[in-house]
């Protein structure tokens, strides 16, 4: 893991050569604050809930964020153990607060594509802005160089699969139980 780890901070050393700016360092921490606990998917699929239109796609979000939490915060995080990159390598300099939970797979970027994805699928004009700011949460954490850009991938891939699974569970109970108001 060590050989990886570092190949992958000289990625993200990279990237801040590249593309490191007062403006970035000023917006990527506001973007990335977005899915600070899921905090903004949350609030958005309960939004969706109380209307008939949106109330799949709410449904569909809510089921997949918990989906996200049990499979990425309460059993891959633990049981990868894998430590930050600012860990990894102490001559990285945050510009956000350390993070208290192990790297893999990046929560934030989970929880952005689940809200994100199961949005979409429900409703594509506003799902596709979703996305659009889901990538833009999963860049943040390479960018303020808080996860490994496998971290990231891995979590925009559970995300939409979990995503997915989440409006076919949605759709199904609907089917099963008939309930009107849905």
């Amino acid at each position: 893991m060590n050989a990886l780890n570092q190949i992958e901070v000289g990625w993200l050393h990279s990237l801040q050569d590249a593309v490191g700016c007062a403006f970035l360092d000023f917006v990527m921490p506001l973007i990335t604050s977005l899915s600070n606990t899921g905090i903004f998917w949350i609030i958005l699929a309960v939004i969706l809930l109380f209307f008939k239109k949106t109330r799949r796609a709410g449904m569909t979000m809510g089921l997949a964020l918990i989906f996200g939490l049990l499979l990425c915060n309460l059993t891959l995080k633990p049981l990868t153990a894998r430590i930050r990159p600012y860990i990894f390598d102490p001559t990285i300099q945050l510009i956000i607060g350390p993070e208290s939970e192990f790297s893999f797979p990046s929560g934030h970027t989970i929880s952005a594509f689940e809200g994100a994805v199961g949005l979409w699928i429900h409703h594509r004009k506003a799902g596709w802005a979703c996305i659009v700011l889901a990538a833009l949460i999963g860049f943040s954490r390479l960018y303020l160089m808080v996860h490994y850009p496998t971290d990231v991938i891995a979590g925009m891939v559970l995300g939409i699969v979990l995503a997915l699974i989440a409006a076919k569970c949605i759709n199904w109970i609907i089917e099963k139980t008939k309930i009107p108001a849905l």
